[in-house]
Parts: C-alpha cells; sequence; structure tokens
C-alpha cells in the first residue's frame, strides 16, 4: 500500500494492506491470528475499546496495530 496512512480502516482493508496476495477473508484471518498471537497487543487493543465484533479500526487502533507490526 502506497504512503500508507492511519486513519480508519475496516478490518479487511487493513488486513489486505497487510497480506495483499490472499483472499480478504484469509487476510483477515491472519490479521486476527497475529493479534491474537500477541498478548501485548492484544491486551493495548482492548484499552482503545477494541471488541472482536467491530468491523472498522478505529485511527488509534490502527495506529497501534502498526506500532507492534509495522506499516503494510
Amino acid at each position: 500500500m502506497e504512503d500508507f496512512k492511519i486513519r480508519p480502516l475496516s478490518k479487511s482493508e487493513l488486513a489486505m494492506a497487510y497480506a495483499p496476495n490472499l483472499t480478504v477473508q484469509g487476510a483477515v484471518n491472519r490479521l486476527m491470528e497475529w493479534i491474537r498471537h500477541n498478548p501485548e497487543l492484544a491486551e493495548d487493543l482492548r484499552r482503545t475499546g477494541y471488541r472482536k465484533t467491530q468491523k472498522l479500526f478505529t485511527s488509534l487502533q490502527v495506529r497501534t496495530i502498526v506500532s507492534y507490526l509495522g506499516e503494510p
């Protein structure tokens, strides 16, 4: 993804930025697996108000994910 900008993103948008070669569902599954397997990231996301049922990451949540995983 060129010129990645921190902004609200759907789970699928962010996931596809990290794994553009996968299907949308495959990319989302991979992103959520990375989050689940990183307890510090998962806890920091919870502190931002993240709930697993939400479809959109806030800017703060995107920034938190990028701080752990790096820019896509």
